[in-house]
């Protein structure tokens, strides 16, 4: 109801010009540059929340300096049966089992095609459900080949908790293998994308090493991190609520000290020498300051979006030095 409204705002000019007054905040010291793009401000919108790009126009007047789309798979899919989404007030989180719903990559770029704000564009990618691991690289192929002229950078989803298998994927050689293979597509287009992997925090210190080590080997441009997690740990929604919910990813304040732990140490053991987008319990400034001090280029809300409400964005662009 809340996007339908705002999609309809957004394509009248005065509304329009009303809700960027109200939403974005512009400063020349507020940008940052990274893959030779100049980001308008740090502040962006995680994969998840427009998983068809169907709201980019719309999401732009609310001042994100990125829009993540996706994740996308090849061909359309479902996802998994309702209920799969929950709220945890208690604990400012989420539960999500989506499953990867979505259009398909043919029906997004079509979309992305026709966007009329000049917003930043992330394509986030993954695989069928009922594709076979060991068929994997053939539907990240035909995603990215689908959204390669219509986003400008591409983030490879290996960490969803939500699809069978998926998070296998992440082992040293499967993984090295799917990068290399995008990597050599994206030199074969020429003008190349920056390519990214987003991980899941329940990765361990010696599984957050093997992931440097590939992202080094395969010359990737950067890391998301990170995705939802599987853990329960610490929260002060009632145990048998939570057993009740079910299977899904925990995204949302519970996640955020996991999630600034993996960027700072994944950060001190590159060397600061790979760009990181930090997502994972961001709702004020004070939270993506954590993370940009931490070792985060750029940083990534979704949950904080669905409790603190539009003006989130703005309101960390206003508070982070």
């Amino acid at each position: 109801m809340v996007m339908g409204w705002l999609t309809t705002a957004s394509k009248i000019a005065p509304l329009r010009a009303i809700l960027r007054a109200m939403f974005v905040k512009k400063a020349h010291t507020l940008e940052r540059t990274l893959w030779g793009i100049t980001f308008p401000n740090p502040v962006g919108l995680a994969a998840g929340f427009d998983k068809d790009a169907r709201f980019t126009d719309s999401l732009a007047c609310l001042g994100f300096g990125f829009i993540e789309i996706g994740t996308v798979t090849p061909r359309p899919q479902p996802g998994n049966p309702q209920p799969r989404l929950f709220r945890l007030p208690a604990d400012k989180a989420l539960i999500n089992r989506m499953g990867f719903n979505n259009g398909g990559a043919a029906a997004a770029a079509e979309r992305l095609k026709k966007r009329k704000a000049h917003v930043i564009i992330g394509g986030n990618i993954g695989k069928n459900k009922d594709t076979p691991n060991e068929q994997a690289t053939d539907d990240y192929e035909k995603a990215f080949l689908a959204l390669y002229d219509v986003v400008d950078y591409f983030v490879v989803n290996v960490s969803s908790p939500n699809t069978p298998g998926l998070r296998a994927l992440q082992d040293k050689e499967p993984l090295t293998q799917l990068l290399s293979h995008l990597q050599q597509l994206n030199r074969e287009k020429g003008k190349r994308k920056p390519l990214l992997l987003k991980i899941a925090p329940d990765l361990t210190n010696e599984q957050l090493d093997d992931i440097i080590e590939i992202v080094r080997n395969t010359a990737l441009d950067g890391i998301v991190s990170s995705n939802t997690t599987i853990s329960r740990e610490g929260l002060a929604t009632p145990p048998d609520e939570v057993a009740a919910i079910g299977m899904g990813g925990l995204s949302g304040a519970p996640l955020k000290n996991r999630a600034t732990e993996v960027v700072k140490y994944l950060h001190s053991r590159s060397n600061g020498t790979i760009p990181i987008i930090a997502s994972g319990g961001i709702f004020t400034a004070a939270d993506a300051q954590e993370k940009l001090d931490a070792g985060a280029s750029l940083v990534q809300v979704y949950t904080g979006f669905i409790y603190e409400g539009p003006a989130i964005a703005k309101n960390i662009c206003s508070g982070i030095r």
